[in-house]
């Protein structure tokens, strides 16, 4: 599936049947700085439990996936270099870019050699992508890794994941704010559903046609935005299993059936304009006679909203959630 290549649809779990265990483990370590200061050496630990030492805060740093981007851009760093500007654009509008950003290649196959003639004093990217081009880049330039996703406490992942990036450019009060920021968005969104009229369960999904065949991915409990409607008051109503690092799920139209009878507002995601909800499954007699499409609880989220995205993304999203709860 050309949308998402680095969440390829080969590496989500099959639908499984049980529930996906939310559960975070006390005293899961956090990314360590060594130094406050935002002119002096600064060493941060990242996912791999490596040291990276720089001699002073980043400040020419490539990010090799949007989420990052996203991070670096909210924090006042625009990246000299990013893969894949085009997709960015399209997927994540919380932090546009700045025309001056290089395109260094797709998410899944960044050049090795576009990034390195930017001269960065940092490559950000994300543990999936693998040892190979970790061993490339760091011939060159020091390379932080951050976990990305982790369905055993995504929330608390992000904070880290922030906290780290922050840390290496020299941003740490910038990232303090960003994650307040988004702690108040969480707190003033959870007063608004717990006011708003109906049930509070939802679900969020996107989607993908191959022929006449619809497949349709779930976010399943531990996904991100699922801990995020957790915490404003919400209850994630797809129980089915995701897969360890992301939480997601694969399944169809029948399998949606699960939901049918429940009181649940499905939310979905479809910014490149192939909209398998509204078009793939139009006329489909199983799609059209689930309870919470006949009650209009069916909510195509704005475009670019990017699901695996940092803390704009998520206020974003609860923005969005909220809009239809209220509604």
């Amino acid at each position: 599936m050309k949308r998402f290549p680095l969440l390829a649809v080969a590496a989500v779990a099959a639908l499984a049947i049980g529930a996906c265990g939310t559960t975070e483990e006390a005293g899961a370590p956090a990314p360590a700085a060594s130094s406050d200061a935002a002119t002096g050496p600064v060493t941060v630990k990242d996912s791999r439990g490596k040291e990276i030492t720089l001699p002073k805060p980043a400040t020419r740093v490539v990010s090799l996936e949007w989420g990052e981007t996203e991070i670096l851009a909210s924090l006042g760093v625009m990246p000299v270099g990013s893969a894949d500007n085009k997709g960015y654009a399209t997927w994540v509008t919380s932090t546009p870019l700045d025309a001056s950003v290089k395109d260094v290649g797709t998410r899944g196959e960044p050049s090795v050699d576009s990034v390195v003639a930017l001269q960065p004093d940092l490559v950000v990217m994300e543990a999936e992508r693998g040892a190979p081009i970790v061993a490339q880049l760091e011939k060159y330039v020091p390379v932080l890794v951050t976990i990305g996703s982790d369905a055993k406490r995504n929330l608390d992942r992000l904070r880290d994941d922030v906290t780290m990036i922050a840390t290496a450019v020299g941003k740490k009060p910038e990232g303090e704010k960003l994650l307040s920021d988004l702690d108040a968005r969480i707190a003033s969104a959870k007063t608004e559903i717990a006011a708003a009229a109906g049930g509070k369960q939802f679900v969020m999904a996107d989607g993908w046609k191959e022929g006449s065949t619809v497949s349709i991915r779930m976010f399943g409990k531990g996904a991100l935005l699922s801990d995020v409607g957790t915490a404003i008051g919400l209850e994630n109503a797809w129980t089915a299993a995701g897969d360890p690092q992301w939480g997601l799920g694969q399944t169809d139209v029948e399998g949606v059936k699960a939901l049918d009878g429940k009181d649940v507002r499905f939310f979905y995601n479809a910014s490149d304009g192939v909209d398998v909800f509204a078009d793939g499954l139009k006329g489909n007699a199983i799609w059209d006679n689930l309870s919470f499409v006949k009650a209009n609880k069916v909510t195509k989220l704005p475009n670019g909203i990017w699901t695996f995205g940092g803390p704009k993304s998520c206020t974003q999203w609860i923005d969005a959630v909220v809009a239809a709860y209220k509604g």
